[in-house]
């Protein structure tokens, strides 16, 4: 099968201009061919019947960070599975944002494949760095991927919605990516989001979409060292009533961030 051929193909499930993007990664992180090689026509030369094995899980919309087990996040390569949600390039944006505010300490609520408290361990290596998830499979992951990329950082499988206030920890940033997808949004989304990504990492009830900012919040008033700052990544449909709970619950410095399409997806406040 040529590169031309899989475009062909993925044609059939997305539209031409993702699946030659598809493909062209494919191609790249798979086979290790640029582009320059397909045209000399070294595509032909790849394995057809791993290539077929590849183009069906591909057009049964299957994510191709897990069918490549690996993707770019921060300039890092982290592995990927359907353990944990795919690290997006927004939340990367967010880990930017994070490295403008000088800390020693660092705690992430909701780790997942571990991208941000690994980007911001090796970003940081003296600093402490700690993160929390309730999925011993996504914590198995996030070990692997802190293991491979030489990062320390102290895993711990804890629930970010039990009440925490005899725990003595405290830090100088406190992060969360928390679940913040609302079940009648699901309809909108696409299937390799729907039908691979984890369900408890994505979803809240649509009659508490703040269920976990409210949780975290309450934790982080406590747990954060004087003047120390709480960022969140956020469902952009609840900025407002966000900003208005934090207001409330007594942080400072509220202050929204819109990524790079222009969404306010991040939100950081100061105890």
């Amino acid at each position: 099968m040529t590169y031309n051929t899989l475009c062909k193909q993925l044609a059939l499930t997305y539209d031409e201009g993702e699946a030659k993007a598809i493909a062209r990664l494919v191609y790249e992180v798979r086979y290790g061919l640029s582009l320059t090689d397909i045209c000399l026509g070294r595509d032909a030369d790849i394995d057809d019947s791993d290539l077929k094995q590849v183009a069906e899980r591909l057009k049964n919309h299957e994510p191709v960070q897990y069918v490549l087990g690996k993707t770019q996040f921060c300039g890092h390569t982290f592995h990927t599975d359907r353990r944990a949600l795919i690290p997006r390039p927004e939340t990367g944006e967010l880990c930017q944002w994070m490295l403008s505010t000088p800390f020693s300490s660092l705690l992430d609520i909701g780790t997942g494949s571990g991208c941000i408290a690994i980007t911001m361990a090796l970003a940081q290596p003296k600093a402490q760095i700690t993160a929390w998830d309730i999925s011993p499979d996504a914590l198995s992951l996030a070990s692997e991927n802190a293991q491979n990329l030489n990062a320390h950082v102290d895993f711990i499988l804890r629930d970010a919605l039990q009440n925490h206030e005899d725990d003595n920890q405290r830090y100088d940033i406190i992060v969360s990516n928390p679940p913040y997808i609302c079940q009648n949004e699901a309809e909108a989304m696409e299937k390799n989001v729907l039908d691979y990504e984890p369900h408890t990492a994505l979803f809240v009830p649509d009659s508490d979409p703040l269920r976990f900012y409210c949780a975290i919040a309450r934790y982080a008033l406590t747990a954060l060292l004087p003047q120390g700052y709480l960022y969140f990544e956020i469902n952009p449909l609840y900025a407002d009533g966000l900003c208005t709970m934090l207001h409330n619950a007594g942080f400072s410095e509220v202050t929204p961030r819109s990524d790079a399409f222009g969404k306010i997806r991040f939100i950081r406040c100061r105890r």
